[in-house]
């Protein structure tokens, strides 16, 4: 997962503004008691981060590859 993408993601689930709270505040114990900032700065994978947000605030295992996309057909 791209970095761009795990913000994607944060966004597509809790919102541009609670996301980032949420990736700078929470400690991550899956990460090593970190919060999500922290351990993307020192060079965690963003998937791995994504999956220990999502564990620690029990977003539904159907979510953790992203929100699924709603297709638009013309009429």
């Amino acid at each position: 997962m791209r970095l761009s993408q795990f913000w994607q993601f944060v966004a597509d689930e809790f919102g541009d503004a609670y996301g980032r709270v949420l990736v700078d505040d929470l400690v991550l114990t899956a990460r090593g008691d970190v919060t999500g900032s922290e351990a993307l700065r020192r060079g965690d994978d963003p998937r791995e981060v994504w999956l220990a947000i999502c564990e620690a605030v029990e977003v539904p295992r159907e979510r953790w590859n992203g929100k699924p996309q709603i297709k638009h057909t013309r009429h």
